[in-house]
């Protein structure tokens, strides 16, 4: 039994690795912490969820649309812009700090992974953590991942991609769900795990990551050719 009582990051080519490994039954909760169901057989929404990108950045954007784009939303430009190769994927990741992006959550990190090849968007990833915001609490990050995994419960995901609540290697995978076009958003409470009262798991979370991807099985991102090796 795990007790949500709250604890960075994710490259654009481990999400395949984290999308394959969150498979299996629902972590149950204890009853003071709210719990939505392990699949989406019991949802109803009249909602159809596409999943675009996020906010004004859409996937396919080039690198200038993207901070155009940032511009937009968070009125940032210039230095508040920090760009930060990935050697390993060969991909450039825009990142930037945004006060309240969740209304109440505290500081967040937004960071855009331009692809490899297509030098387009091909994912955003959004982080909470004590790390990012000094003021940022254990409990703040399960109010912060409680408040979006509602909000993702009811957007009309395709019922058989959705699940919540799985424990997953450094955490627990809120949600996650997948479009018609099989674009993907995954909410991860991340944090480590100890045996607590009457032999209870209890995750101490650290951080709460938020990821939209466009292609979470075949990521646009380097990759030896097939037989170099």
């Amino acid at each position: 039994m795990i007790s949500l009582f709250h604890r960075v990051s994710v490259s654009a080519g481990a999400m395949l690795a984290l999308f394959l490994a969150a498979q299996g039954p629902a972590l149950s909760q204890k009853k003071e912490t709210p719990a939505a169901p392990a699949g989406a057989s019991n949802i109803v929404s009249t909602q159809v969820a596409q999943v675009e990108g996020f906010r004004s950045a859409k996937f396919g954007m080039n690198e200038a649309e993207v901070k155009a784009a940032i511009t937009k939303d968070f009125g940032l430009k210039g230095d508040a812009i920090r760009e930060q190769p990935n050697p390993g994927e060969r991909t450039k990741v825009l990142v930037v700090k945004v006060p309240d992006l969740l209304p109440g959550g505290g500081t967040a990190e937004a960071s855009y992974v331009i692809g490899y090849q297509s030098k387009k968007l091909i994912q955003v990833s959004l982080s909470w953590s004590k790390a990012i915001d000094d003021k940022m609490t254990p409990e703040q990050l399960f109010s912060n991942s409680s408040v979006l995994r509602s909000h993702f419960v009811a957007e009309g995901f395709r019922p058989d991609t959705v699940a919540t609540n799985m424990p997953i290697n450094g955490g627990i995978l809120m949600f996650r769900g997948s479009d018609a076009k099989d674009r993907t958003a995954m909410l991860i409470l991340q944090g480590t795990l100890a045996l607590g009262h009457d032999n209870q798991r209890v995750l101490t979370p650290t951080a709460l990551l938020l990821f939209y991807i466009a292609d979470a099985k075949t990521p646009d991102v380097y990759r030896l050719p097939p037989g170099s090796f």
